[in-house]
């Protein structure tokens, strides 16, 4: 099953990208593995999966001593400041970083293990109250504040767009994170990137991809439902 839905998975993908008149190696996929047994990664790694997101700290560092080393380990789930000192020596990207507060954490942990922490900054585009995530509009202000952290290097932006049966409906959160991004960009703030966009799950990938992403988090699209029993 797994293996013929990363294939699946990443034909929806390229086609996408063809449709957009993107370059196929513009978007890569992520695994989204949280509550998921490491036999599953397993499985997604030997059909050349190496992006892997996880929500929670200490599952991703859990499955970090027990898989692979090649592995790119993407924190998406909400990080709390006293579980930084656990992973900024494991992530490779954290993507859901919303306040200065954690980002001066990140810091100063970052500075004890001697390490550069790439992060994005979780912007919540459609203002959902059950979302984190900062608005829009002090999107640039906080980008601003978190630039002169040295060890914390800002590559772009994130966001988890409403839950919908039409990804259509989407589009438009897609294409205002886009122009952000494109607008922050053109400010060229030192030590500020803005070349990736985390945008586009199970339900609306597709239309992400289609509107500038270059990764998109799936879960339920390769393992299946997950089971909350288990969290």
């Amino acid at each position: 099953m797994i293996k013929q839905n990363i294939i699946s998975v990443e034909n929806n993908i390229k086609t996408a990208l063809e449709a957009s008149g993107r370059a196929l190696n513009e978007t890569t996929l992520i695994a989204v593995s949280k509550t998921k047994p490491v036999s599953m990664l397993e499985e997604a790694y030997s059909y050349g999966i190496r992006d892997f997101g996880e929500n929670k700290v200490q599952e991703l560092c859990d499955k970090y001593e027990k898989l692979p080393k090649d592995i790119r380990w993407h924190l998406i789930g909400h990080l709390q400041r006293n579980k930084v000192k656990y992973i900024v020596d494991k992530a490779y990207l954290i993507h859901s970083v919303d306040s200065l507060r954690l980002a001066e954490e990140i810091q100063k942990e970052a500075e004890k293990k001697k390490v550069d922490v790439d992060i994005l900054i979780e912007v919540n585009v459609a203002m959902e109250d059950t979302k984190y995530g900062v608005s829009c509009e002090e999107t640039e202000d906080l980008v601003r504040q978190i630039a002169v952290l040295p060890n914390v290097h800002i590559k772009g932006l994130m966001t988890i767009a409403p839950y919908t049966e039409n990804a259509v409906d989407n589009v438009v959160y897609f294409d205002k994170l886009k122009q952000l991004s494109v607008d922050i960009a053109e400010k060229n703030i030192d030590n500020v990137y803005m070349n990736v966009l985390s945008m586009g799950m199970t339900g609306d990938y597709e239309e992400a991809v289609k509107a500038g992403s270059t990764y998109v988090r799936v879960g339920t699209g390769i393992f299946g439902e997950r089971d909350y029993s288990k969290l």
